[in-house]
């Protein structure tokens, strides 16, 4: 996934494509669909990282178009969101191992964007696991993935392993189990200290290791890892207002 990932946007509603389309541009290199037999064509041609789609649609509904991308073997692994209503969702169930996730209508903008986000974060975190010399271990620079992703994605992948992050000569460690931060050290900073300590690298510079063989026993975090994001990201903006204007 060289440079921005792609995703393939599929609604028939052209003012909902439009809004997502400029939304989603900064994230990705963005291509559109108005109906699912398009969309179709349009993946089996240039397979994208992503595809988002509308579930209720004429002649071939979003559900449809799963089971479509499935049945062909150069779209089968494509990574989709379904966009739906709640009753729909209920009525996708059967899809529920053929999808990534379901983004429930109506909904707003901000909150696609988010869901979108996170599913690329995970795409480009499965991308980099199947890159890597040795299947335990995963490396990146801090510029392909930034840390606040990188947790996120660990999380919701429910993964156990030990995340790495370096930087100028200072090492940060975090220990997760099934997606839970249970350890954490950052030079003398221990467990919850030591997450916001480095979430608070922000930036480019630096790089990452995951390993999927390490683990630890040790518990020093008292929040669960959302828990952990929240505070480091409120702790973040109470130091933006903080600082000094320059």
């Amino acid at each position: 996934m060289a440079g921005k990932p792609s995703i393939l946007l599929v609604d028939d509603n052209p003012m909902v494509l439009r809004l997502l389309e400029q939304a989603v541009a900064p994230l990705a290199s963005v291509t559109v669909a108005v109906s699912a037999s398009e969309a179709l064509h349009r993946a089996s041609e240039t397979v994208p990282n992503l595809l988002v789609t509308d579930f209720q649609m004429p002649e071939m509904d979003g559900g449809q178009l799963v089971e479509a991308l499935r049945a062909q073997p150069v779209t089968s692994s494509i990574p989709v969101i379904v966009m739906a209503s709640r009753s729909n969702i209920e009525r996708l169930k059967p899809l529920y191992n053929s999808v990534e996730d379901f983004l429930e209508k109506p909904f707003f903008v901000k909150d696609a964007v988010v869901c979108i986000q996170r599913v690329l974060d995970k795409v480009a975190l499965k991308r980099m696991a199947r890159e890597a010399p040795d299947e335990t271990l995963v490396r990146g620079s801090l510029a392909q993935m930034n840390v606040i992703d990188l947790v996120q994605s660990l999380e919701l992948g429910r993964k156990t392993c030990r995340l790495t992050l370096a930087r100028d000569g200072e090492t940060c460690r975090m220990f997760f189990t099934e997606g839970q931060i249970n350890h954490a050290q950052c030079g003398e900073s221990l467990g919850d200290q030591a997450v916001y300590k480095a979430l608070a690298w922000i930036g480019p510079a630096g790089n990452f290791q995951i390993d999927f063989s390490a683990s630890s026993q040790e518990h020093t975090t008292t929040h669960s890892t959302q828990g952990l994001l929240m505070e480091g990201l409120r702790l973040l903006d109470e130091a933006k207002r903080d600082s000094p204007e320059t």
